[in-house]
């Protein structure tokens, strides 16, 4: 009994003898970890915020008539260069038929009293011209007669002006002929021949005939979220692209930037506007959509590794690379960061140009090169 007891561990302190000798064996036939490396580059490093919005111009003109109508006659389209007093449309006159009665009850009432005043007048007259009355007596009748003709007068353009629109003398405040206000091109015609429109006033904007613009005068308006509105100020560069126009960039400015907020989506957006500094001789449309890369930072030609490279000490949180001063033998040294895109940063101390940077995150690098 007891010699099969001393057999059983005899055989089991073999056991994991052996085993201990094929996993040593195991473990030196593994090959050892090679770190690779990097340098540092030179590169021109921009950090960017994006904003999203249109291209329009600074200031669209909204041409509205004095007067309402129907529209009989319309001169321009959309797209052509026209200038200020160029005609745009003509307006006919449809008359109110309450109004047309009420004036038309005015011209008449002002000619009786007309013809009353003026059989005054010369029954005055004849008593004066004999004696009868005095100087004052007459002028109060003449007075009287010269003011019911004026009355008549003003009833009867009154009338023309709910019939036609206007009247003599009125020629350039109440015309049927609507006329450009600005130079510049036409963006849109809202209206056509035969569409009634309702005339500018205290009480109603009136209806939009034609709206025109300076297109040479584009500005940017888009929207940033609230996350990023703390990172830009006033006077800072733009880059714009445009959708339509392919393989070109516009200079801009950022001009201003909302002080407040508009709820959209769940998010809160800020609304800003740059104007163009580089235009050229390129068309642009009104309206297109645009992309806005706001520059906040720029560093020129400097000293730069990827982010990937960098690594955060744990108890001081400061930045440091590897540097391999031998084979396979790295050297910790701590670095100044500058400005970074997402994928380079700027170095500006603790790293030279020679330098070989270890790649100390390898292991997902393959994956990295794949994406």
């Amino acid at each position: 009994m007891k010699k099969g007891i001393t057999i059983t561990i005899l055989i089991f302190i073999a056991i994991v003898f052996f085993g201990a000798l094929y996993y040593l064996y195991a473990k030196n036939q593994e090959a050892p970890v090679v770190y690779e490396t990097e340098k540092s580059e030179t590169k021109t490093i921009v950090k960017t915020t994006i904003a999203t919005g249109n291209i329009v111009p600074d200031e669209e003109v909204l041409i509205k008539p004095n007067i309402s109508g129907i529209i009989e006659a319309v001169y321009i389209k959309a797209g052509e260069s026209i200038k200020a007093g160029d005609m745009i449309a003509k307006i006919k006159v449809v008359a109110n038929v309450s109004n047309l009665s009420s004036s038309q009850n005015q011209v008449q009432a002002a000619k009786i009293e007309l013809d009353n005043q003026q059989k005054l007048f010369a029954r005055q007259k004849t008593l004066f011209d004999k004696g009868v009355i005095s100087a004052n007596d007459f002028q109060a009748a003449e007075v009287a007669y010269s003011q019911a003709k004026q009355n008549y007068n003003a009833a009867r353009q009154g009338l023309d002006i709910i019939k036609t629109g206007t009247t003599s003398g009125l020629g350039n405040y109440a015309n049927t002929v609507i006329r450009s206000t600005v130079t510049g091109m036409v963006l849109d015609v809202p209206v056509k021949v035969g569409n009634q429109v309702i005339e500018s006033n205290n009480f109603n904007e009136g209806t939009t005939i034609a709206s025109v613009a300076d297109v040479g005068r584009m500005i940017f308006v888009g929207k940033v979220d609230e996350s990023e509105v703390g990172k830009i100020k006033e006077k800072l560069p733009i880059e714009i692209t445009v959708g339509a126009i392919e393989n070109k960039k516009f200079e801009a400015v950022l001009t201003d930037i909302a002080p407040k907020g508009k709820t959209e989506n769940g998010a809160i957006q800020f609304e800003i506007k740059a104007s163009l500094t580089n235009r050229d001789d390129t068309f642009i449309r009104a309206g297109l959509s645009a992309n806005a890369s706001i520059i906040l930072e720029k560093a020129e030609n400097v000293l730069a590794i990827k982010e990937a490279l960098v690594q955060f000490d744990e108890k001081t949180q400061k930045p440091f690379v590897e540097v391999e001063v031998g084979s396979q033998k790295f050297e910790k040294r701590d670095v100044v960061l500058g400005v970074s895109d997402g994928i380079y940063v700027e170095i500006k101390s603790g790293v030279k140009s020679s330098d070989k940077i270890k790649i100390w995150n390898q292991g997902s690098a393959p994956d990295e090169e794949k994406k």
